[in-house]
């Protein structure tokens, strides 16, 4: 068995870049796979490996300047969810595009799993839901409010446009682990919004403490990872990922004309040309040529 670790921690890094190396060497040598994403503003990502794997690695971040605080998600996976292992530099660790933002200043009031049920049943409550479209369309909670963003970049210019919808509201928010809320209600309180407040450890943590019975919790929970989707328990779910776009896909979405395994779903079959189209079909093939050997192909 797996451990999967999901963390970010925003903190200072004066140079990023110089940090790469090291952690990537680490996680390989320790057979540890994922994407982490290092920035002038904190580390952020999901790591698989063995236990002791995992535990190299979360003691090296915590190590790192400002890091000693880090907190992390886990969960347990049979197979390995991540093909290799990328440290990567980035300008955010979480992409919102507003220089001002800064969750290091102040952030809304983190409301436990146990406590957010009766917050967001109160009706001077408005409840956000801040993670992109592909992502809502499998879950969320009841109630919530869907910006339809595509990228997480585009939720200051929803909020522009439809921030008198939330006069006199109190605003709740939420994302998959917490750290768009981090970005998204530091957002909000500088743009003046009085009563802020995000659901703590995301909707992992709520889907793993708050029983099925007495959730508000309706569908499944996307990952970014090939798990693809989870649900109560944090088990896996029923999606599979198209491999041509990404997003989402269930078993009645294989059955549309627009899908062809590796290369396309209804959801993207306009977004890529022939050419495209030829170059995933020639992934797939690859996959399926490592599949006869008894390997497994990732791209990527």
């Amino acid at each position: 068995m797996l451990t999967i670790a999901a963390l970010y921690h925003f903190t200072r890094f004066a140079d990023p870049a110089a940090l790469r190396a090291p952690l990537l060497a680490l996680a390989e040598a320790q057979g540890v796979k994922g994407t982490l994403l290092l920035a002038g503003e904190g580390i952020n990502g999901t790591i698989a490996g063995p236990r002791a794997g995992i535990d190299a690695v979360l003691a090296h971040i915590r190590a790192l300047p400002g890091c000693a605080g880090l907190g992390w998600k886990e969960a347990q996976a049979a197979e390995m969810p991540f093909g290799r292992m990328k440290v990567r530099v980035k300008r955010e660790i979480v992409s919102v595009g507003q220089p001002d933002v800064d969750p290091r200043a102040n952030v809304g009031h983190y409301v436990a799993p146990a406590d957010w049920n009766a917050l967001i049943a109160d009706p001077d409550v408005a409840v956000i839901d801040t993670r992109n479209d592909y992502e809502v369309a499998i879950g969320t909670f009841q109630g919530a409010v869907d910006p339809q963003t595509r990228t997480f970049r585009e939720f200051p210019a929803w909020w522009a446009a439809n921030k008198d919808r939330f006069h006199n509201k109190r605003i709740a928010m939420f994302c998959t682990g917490g750290i768009r809320c981090e970005k998204s209600t530091n957002f909000l309180l500088g743009q003046g919004m009085p009563e802020v407040y995000h659901l703590q450890g995301g909707i992992l943590q709520y889907l793993e403490d708050v029983p099925a019975d007495q959730s508000l919790w309706q569908g499944e929970c996307y990952v970014f990872d090939q798990r693809v989707s989870v649900g109560h328990g944090l088990v896996p779910g029923d999606y599979d990922s198209c491999h041509g776009c990404r997003r989402p896909i269930s078993a009645e979405d294989k059955l549309r004309p627009e899908y062809e395994a590796g290369v396309s779903c209804h959801h993207c079959i306009d977004e890529h040309t022939e050419a495209d189209r030829e170059r995933f079909r020639e992934r797939q093939r690859q996959v399926a040529l490592a599949a006869a050997r008894g390997a497994r192909h990732f791209a990527g």
